[in-house]
């Protein structure tokens, strides 16, 4: 089958069951991956440090939504 044909079919079933397949399909996508959050993890520290070196403005809460 393919996958036109699939999301057709899914189209006609009740907004429950077509909920429960997107949270089925999401959970299917959503795998954490350690070299990614390692590398997430160095960027963030970097980010860090460039912060605490006064290199980068920053601003307060009252800015950004004020």
């Amino acid at each position: 089958m393919k996958v036109n044909e699939i999301i057709q079919e899914a189209l006609r079933l009740p907004a429950t069951a077509r909920f429960e397949i997107v949270e089925q399909l999401m959970q299917s996508l959503d795998k954490p991956d350690p070299a990614i959050d390692r590398i997430w993890g160095e960027e963030a520290v970097k980010r860090l440090a460039i912060v605490d070196a006064g290199l980068s403005p920053t601003f307060s809460a009252d800015e950004v939504f004020g």
